[in-house]
């Protein structure tokens, strides 16, 4: 994942910031306690595709 898209690409639903899980290869965003998968070095950036984060992941 290419640290510098990071700074300009933006959650979805709520324009937060992203966290990159390089172990999960998603993109977090803590605010809508969601993880967007990356495919194939593409951000999957679609609700429904998305999982929910336990509570442990959005406050850690």
């Amino acid at each position: 994942m290419d640290h510098r898209l990071l700074k300009i690409i933006a959650c979805p639903l709520c324009n937060g910031k992203f966290y990159y899980s390089k172990a999960q290869q998603e993109l977090i965003c803590k605010s809508d306690g969601l993880a967007f998968p990356i495919r194939n070095g593409i951000p999957v950036l679609i609700e429904v595709e998305a999982r929910t984060l336990s509570i442990e992941e959005i406050y850690s």
